[in-house]
């Protein structure tokens, strides 16, 4: 009984309750780590679906394509959910997105700052602080000092910038500085979708060099930009700006790629459950599985979920150099190594 008692009296001094009352974080544990950038913010209405964003993320389930309900209005949005528990914001998200203005941004270096410029312009100059080498010679070009070195970083003040683009062509380091353009956002979002759908059917016509590739094999081919030119120019009639944005997004893209052998299909039926967006279904009519390419996220849940290997999945580069071809690169992903077929 004497202990019982002893106890209540420790719990009922007031340097206890004062101790529970003030309790906080310590905070060296609660600030954020200089090394790491902020939690990504998302704008979905900006977003193509092309999956790169899921791709480079070093942490599981940090990050994972949605897609909303159709309802009348039209199809539902395609986009990222991040999983703050998750994330360890390093920003690679933000880094391989080809969407721009983006569709992650992870820090100041995607932010387009909306500050007053008094000289109008289509472009915003901006340093991308993961490929800039810190040369400074976009620093000793600029005509009216708006570059300089702040905290480390090189930094174009746009209050002072006047969108000569002498930076741009001064810097060694491609998309190290980028003239980032500011109007006509919903074109250039269809010019992303168009460029990627392009990308993405020529791939997917490649079943016979998919199906036949070795594990430690590339694919490699050159896409004529001339087959989608015009349809471009009809959604962004300025060619120099239409090529610029195509560049940037090919550069940058990254494109996943489901291969369905539905020959091959023992029909055991694993996949359809497991499919976030429902796009698997059985069709008891003709006794076979049914996938919707239009609805498919290439998640590669299901091509891990397939016991027999029937599923393939593979990622694809881009690249554009010469204004005509676009080369593209495709390699087998290695999630399944150890499946023997």
């Amino acid at each position: 009984m004497s202990s019982l008692m002893w106890y209540i009296f420790d719990f009922a001094r007031k340097a206890w309750a004062d101790a529970f009352t003030n309790a906080k974080t310590n905070p060296e544990i609660a600030e954020k780590p200089e090394r790491f950038r902020d939690f990504p913010k998302v704008n979905k209405e900006y977003c193509i679906g092309c999956g790169a964003c899921t791709v480079s993320c070093p942490s599981p389930n940090a990050i994972k394509l949605v897609r909303e309900e159709d309802d009348e209005t039209g199809e539902g949005l395609t986009y990222p959910v991040i999983l703050p528990g998750a994330c360890i914001r390093c920003g690679f998200c933000a880094e391989v997105c080809p969407t721009d203005p983006k569709t992650l941004e992870c820090g100041l270096n995607h932010l387009i700052l909306p500050e007053f410029n008094l000289i109008p312009s289509k472009r915003q100059y901006i340093v991308d602080d993961f490929l800039c080498i810190k040369c400074k010679k976009c620093i000793k070009k600029c005509p009216v000092d708006a570059i300089s070195v702040i905290d480390g970083n090189v930094v174009v003040d746009q209050l002072k910038c006047i969108s000569c683009g002498e930076c741009l062509d001064v810097c060694p380091v491609s998309g190290a500085m980028k003239g980032v353009f500011v109007d006509n956002l919903q074109n250039q979002k269809e010019l992303f979708a168009l460029i990627v759908k392009y990308l993405e059917d020529f791939i997917n016509n490649k079943e016979d060099d998919l199906r036949q590739l070795d594990p430690n094999d590339l694919l490699q081919y050159n896409v004529p930009l001339s087959e989608i030119w015009d349809d471009a120019l009809k959604i962004m009639p300025d060619e120099e700006v239409a090529l610029e944005i195509i560049t940037n997004a090919v550069n940058r893209l990254k494109v996943r790629i489901i291969d369905w052998h539905e020959s091959k299909c023992e029909k055991c039926q694993l996949c359809i459950p497991d499919c976030p967006t429902n796009c698997i279904s059985f069709d008891e009519v003709n006794d076979t599985i049914v996938r919707d390419k239009d609805r498919c996220l290439r998640c590669s849940i299901c091509y891990q979920t397939c016991p027999f290997s029937v599923i393939k999945y593979f990622m694809a580069k881009f690249s554009l150099d010469d204004n005509e071809n676009i080369h593209v690169t495709v390699k087998a992903s290695n999630l399944n190594e150890n499946i023997v077929e």
